[in-house]
């Protein structure tokens, strides 16, 4: 199951004043990645989905693990990446023919929220020279999953790769191909189409 899409944007506040003119819901501000430099806002996009709008902070200039170092580049909204929920985290390894990729992880993730209190989860991911290759992630337990307190409204319908090596990509999510529909494209891009309150909306 796709778990959450993270949605890049050169400036957080003026991405959240954008998507909610297109969704007619606005995105509540999540908080800071420690050690990062990134902060992000949230959309729930259904029971245990969500939308990440992420951009560069620049209260955190500097962090040395910038997750996504395609942000500092980054010049219009774009999808930058997607993860796959996994019960535990182990899983991940199994569940892909990219297992025999070299791994990144499992990595401990923490995000501090404005009310104080930390989101704890681990990811897993795999190293590929082909674009937009999915990141597993675990919640810990105990952890309220971030759809379940973002703003409601919008629901993910449908999720699009256009990709310049699509067979390559079904390949390697092996029997997670099904999650997304992957064509043949001049460039690597993800569109995602959801039910809002404005009506269907493609984001991408």
């Amino acid at each position: 199951m796709i778990d959450h899409l993270v949605y890049g944007v050169p400036d957080l506040t003026q991405g959240v004043d954008r998507l909610e003119r297109q969704t007619g819901v606005r995105a509540r501000l999540g908080g800071r990645h420690p050690g990062r430099g990134t902060h992000n806002a949230l959309l729930s996009l259904g029971p245990r989905q969500y939308l990440e709008v992420i951009a560069l902070d620049a209260d955190a200039a500097g962090a040395p693990g910038l997750l996504f170092p395609e942000l500092r580049e980054l010049r219009a909204a774009a999808f930058i990446a997607w993860a796959i929920a996994v019960a535990h985290i182990e899983q991940a390894g199994e569940a892909m023919l990219a297992a025999r990729l070299p791994r990144i992880g499992p990595l401990e993730g923490l995000r501090a929220r404005d009310d104080g209190s930390l989101l704890r989860w681990k990811t897993l991911r795999f190293a590929s020279d082909l674009a937009l290759v999915p990141f597993f992630i675990a919640w810990d337990e105990g952890t309220v999953h971030p759809s379940a307190d973002s703003p409601s409204g919008c629901r993910l319908l449908s999720v699009q790769i256009r990709h310049t090596d699509p067979e390559g990509l079904r390949r390697l999510l092996g029997k997670h191909a099904g999650m997304v529909d992957i064509a043949a494209g001049p460039r690597s891009r993800l569109t995602a189409r959801l039910a809002t309150p404005n009506g269907e909306v493609e984001l991408g």
